[in-house]
């Protein structure tokens, strides 16, 4: 038998409000950094209203349920979730085709504040507490 290790405790799924708000916040304290260092605003918004439609589809999905029960919404939950990936990839590529720089930039604020995100989500999903086995 092995020993539980923090990896496989189960445990319960944390909010998105404070994983949300981190991200949020990034683009928010990178906007006095882009107008200091008179880099492109289009840049900042590009990525800020791919970050916004991307999150607004995430907590559109998210009120779906999911599970065994609802095979019909998890399938719909899992390509959204892709969707949302491959639509923010294909602009940015679009745009960093046509515009290398606005493109490189946009790509790179938005994987920051992605980044961000997931981190924030993954420390506070396995700090939280323990799920009760069922």
């Amino acid at each position: 038998m092995q020993a539980p290790t923090i990896l496989m405790r189960p445990r319960s799924i944390p909010g998105r409000f404070v994983p949300f708000v981190a991200g949020g916040a990034l683009l928010v304290f990178a906007l006095p950094v882009f107008l200091i260092a008179a880099w492109s605003l289009k840049a900042w918004s590009l990525a800020a209203v791919l970050w916004l439609a991307s999150e607004g589809l995430g907590l559109l999905l998210g009120r779906l349920r999911v599970g065994m029960d609802n095979v019909g919404s998890s399938g719909v939950v899992a390509f959204g979730m892709m969707f949302r990936a491959i639509a923010v990839m294909i602009v940015l590529i679009a745009v960093a085709v046509s515009h290398p720089r606005l493109g490189l930039t946009a790509a790179l604020l938005y994987g920051l504040a992605y980044t961000l995100q997931l981190g924030v989500a993954l420390v506070s999903f396995f700090t939280g507490p323990e799920r009760s086995a069922r």
